[in-house]
């Protein structure tokens, strides 16, 4: 026979033990960055979505571009020795090795600076810092992308 428990027993409830009731209230979580008066209701968008999905899809395609770039350049043409101004002149001497190296510092600055957003998001906690980090961080990403690209593109073999 089992024993009873009476509301006179002792009994010491723990987090998993208690229910929740219209008495005894489940406690209230604050949002990470609850909306003010001057936050409009109107801003949210899929953009976070967008983002989430193309980290997912960048990282794959980075890998697939990345260990390609490996393998190809340093496993199969004779390793790093062999790497060099010349070396790099005959590979970009080619369309196909130009959009490669694109693909991959795009992809790269692309991917990592939507990921750096997300860590300033995330810990940056006064609006003022979010904005400027997002600005410096928005400038060399751009100006990265930009200067890289200029590189692939113009890149002369015959500079003295």
């Amino acid at each position: 026979m089992a024993t009873e428990v009476t509301p006179t027993d002792d009994v010491e409830l723990t987090a998993s033990s208690v229910s929740y009731s219209p008495d005894n209230p489940a406690p209230v979580i604050e949002p990470p960055r609850a909306r003010t008066r001057r936050t409009p209701r109107s801003t949210r968008t899929n953009f976070e979505l967008y983002g989430w999905l193309f980290m997912r899809l960048s990282g794959v395609v980075l890998v697939v571009l990345v260990l390609g770039h490996l393998l190809i350049q340093l496993v199969l043409d004779g390793g790093v020795t062999k790497v060099g101004f010349a070396f790099v002149a005959g590979r970009w001497a080619s369309p196909f090795w130009q959009y490669w190296d694109l693909a991959m510092l795009w992809l790269a600055m692309l991917h990592g600076g939507n990921g750096l957003r997300t860590v300033i998001n995330d810990y940056a906690e006064q609006a003022n810092t979010r904005i400027w980090l997002k600005t410096l961080l928005f400038t060399a990403v751009t100006f990265t992308i930009v200067l890289g690209s200029l590189v692939i593109f113009t890149f002369d073999p015959n500079i003295r």
